[in-house]
């Protein structure tokens, strides 16, 4: 099922067959560097643990650009921990996303804007979210820089908050509302 498709940007439903890919993008060290961490890579039997679990309330999609599977992104309700963390009420339709472009050769071509935006701009205006939020950790500059470009604004410093590469790491949990926009860079 395509959830959206944007010009030669496309996101749809993640398949079983698309286990063989997540596998191979999660045991690439140069994307493990920025998801998951690199002393952590999955193999077939892991990707099945992770990303295909049937009480997981992610929504799970592969990105394609031209035809091409090049990444993965969820999206999901945030749950009432979350909301009491990051200190939001329980009325607002909160949602939260992760993603990664798994092929490296599509890094710093403008894709990743595009695909922030394209799911911003559905999750705002086709499921109605009121926010959505993600914790990038706070070293990650570049991956920042794009969620910045797509309107999210830093909220608060969650220190100590996600296990990567051996050691917990203070993560920025970011957000855009409604009324945000991207910035076009002339």
């Amino acid at each position: 099922m395509i959830r959206f498709k944007q010009d030669d940007l496309e996101v749809r439903s993640m398949e079983a067959d698309d286990a063989v890919l997540l596998a191979k993008w999660l045991s690439d060290p140069e994307v493990l560097q920025y998801y998951e961490g690199r002393d952590r890579p999955h193999d077939l039997e892991r990707v099945y643990e992770h990303f295909y679990r049937e009480d997981s309330e992610s929504i799970r999609s592969i990105v394609m650009y031209r035809d091409e599977p090049i990444g993965y992104i969820q999206y999901y309700e945030i749950d009432e921990a979350e909301r009491e963390l990051y200190g939001y009420a329980k009325s607002e339709r909160i949602f939260g996303m992760d993603q990664f472009i798994g092929e490296p050769g599509f890094w710093n071509r403008g894709i990743g804007t595009r695909l922030i935006q394209s799911m911003a701009s559905y999750l705002l205006d086709s499921l109605n979210a009121d926010r959505i939020v993600m914790d990038p950790q706070e070293w990650n500059h570049r991956a920042i820089r794009v969620y910045e470009k797509c309107g999210f604004v830093k909220k608060k410093l969650l220190p100590q908050h996600e296990w990567h590469e051996g050691a917990y790491r203070d993560c920025w949990l970011i957000e855009r509302s409604q009324n945000a926009s991207c910035v076009d860079e002339a």
